[in-house]
């Protein structure tokens, strides 16, 4: 489905548009974040179609709403869409002020691709006042209802989400390239003051080496040749920036839910491919980290659901000293999923032994194994197994 916008471009139907306009009846603000190029400007646009927009990232528009954010609020004062508002972090003051002044539903969207910048911001500023939404790229729900995408998951996984290279057919090699070499000359030292870019670039190489797997600090310490302390930190600088993000362990008892040895994810699979070096759909077929690549493209896919629905990101995995394991766990509702995910098309016994083990403390919890395949069926009574094209529908 298409959205016919104000500048006459055809663009794609968001899933989250629904959820995007029920946070705007609830609070005065709505805060977008995610990554650049994920189309939070066309959101804003198709919600707002008859505000201004002022984007941030022009240097005169920053500088006048530096040097003067009492007076630039006041001429826009019925609202407007704010773009890349972390740049000018003394406008939230005065934003607090005038939200309070005025408890109309929907006045302002506040974008921002540096999570932590912007969320930092509007805690201090904007609690109670602002509604808070995170925009990914393209689902495989989204590019099938716009007609952008067949059922190849391979060149899914190889081209990632980004709406601009599904819109205008681009090779995504290239395309991203250009995104990677950006986000290392701006957004990385927009967030810290990085000397040895040489060095953070080795440290997502080996990040993207490491997707879908426990992260381990200390090796990653080793090959990067920089500190553990500083790994911790490029690590949580990666999320912030919406490049990759991490998952932590789950127990049955919450309060046992002690951060140590979280799982890595990217967020797009388009950009893990890049960072791998995999160049082609076919070189992505004969890659030896096929199967992490599908089982990040699931996580995220499921990510993205999640957070167009606006539900809580209550995502871990399962792993115990007996290796007995489970990809993702979810918590919804009360009620417990445990995924597992392979990337066979057939359903061997060894894929099972996680969700076995599971069901043996939790035996009502929700069971399912996603692969490749193309068939849906139940096995043992009690686990679902899904196609990954029903993705949608965890």
């Amino acid at each position: 489905m298409y959205i016919f916008v104000k500048n006459g471009i055809l663009m794609i139907e968001r899933s989250i548009l629904p959820t995007a306009k029920l946070a705007l009846s609830q609070f005065r603000a709505l805060c977008l974040t995610g990554p650049r190029q994920s189309g939070k400007t066309t959101l804003s646009k198709v919600l707002f179609k008859n505000k201004p927009y002022y984007n941030f990232e022009n240097p005169s528009l920053q500088y006048e709403a530096e040097q003067t954010p009492g007076i630039f609020l006041e001429k826009i004062k019925k609202g407007a869409v704010l773009d890349e508002v972390q740049r000018v972090p003394d406008i939230f003051r005065y934003l607090h002020e005038m939200l309070d002044n005025n408890t109309t539903r929907g006045q302002f969207i506040l974008t921002g691709s540096n999570n932590f910048l912007l969320q930092e911001k509007v805690s201090q500023s904007l609690a109670g006042r602002a509604g808070y939404l995170t925009l990914l790229p393209l689902s495989y729900n989204e590019l099938q209802e716009s007609n952008l995408a067949n059922e190849h998951l391979n060149q899914l996984m190889f081209s990632g989400g980004y709406p601009e290279i599904w819109d205008q057919q681009l090779t995504p090699t290239m395309w991203m390239d250009s995104y990677i070499s950006t986000y290392i000359q701006r957004d990385v030292r927009l967030l810290r003051n990085i000397t040895d870019l040489g060095a953070f670039k080795r440290f997502i190489a080996l990040c993207a080496h490491s997707a879908s797997q426990v992260v381990n600090r200390d090796e990653l310490s080793r090959n990067t040749r920089v500190d553990t302390k500083t790994i911790q930190a490029w690590l949580g600088l990666m999320d912030n920036s919406y490049i990759a993000y991490m998952i932590q362990p789950w127990y049955a008892n919450p309060n046992k839910r002690i951060i140590k040895s979280p799982k890595l994810y990217f967020y797009d699979t388009g950009v893990l491919c890049y960072l791998l070096g995999i160049t082609s759909v076919n070189a992505l077929k004969k890659s030896p980290h096929y199967g992490a690549i599908f089982e990040n493209w699931i996580m995220t896919e499921i990510k993205k659901n999640i957070f167009n629905n606006g539900y809580a990101d209550n995502m871990f995995f399962y792993r115990d000293s007996s290796q007995n394991e489970v990809d993702l766990i979810l918590e919804r509702e009360g009620q417990v999923l445990a995924i597992e995910i392979k990337s066979a098309a057939t359903v061997h016994g060894d894929h099972l032994r996680g969700l076995n083990y599971i069901h043996k403390f939790r035996p009502n919890a929700q069971k399912f194994l996603i692969n490749t395949g193309s068939q849906n069926h139940v096995i043992q009574e009690t686990i679902n197994v899904l196609s990954w094209k029903e993705v949608a529908n965890i």
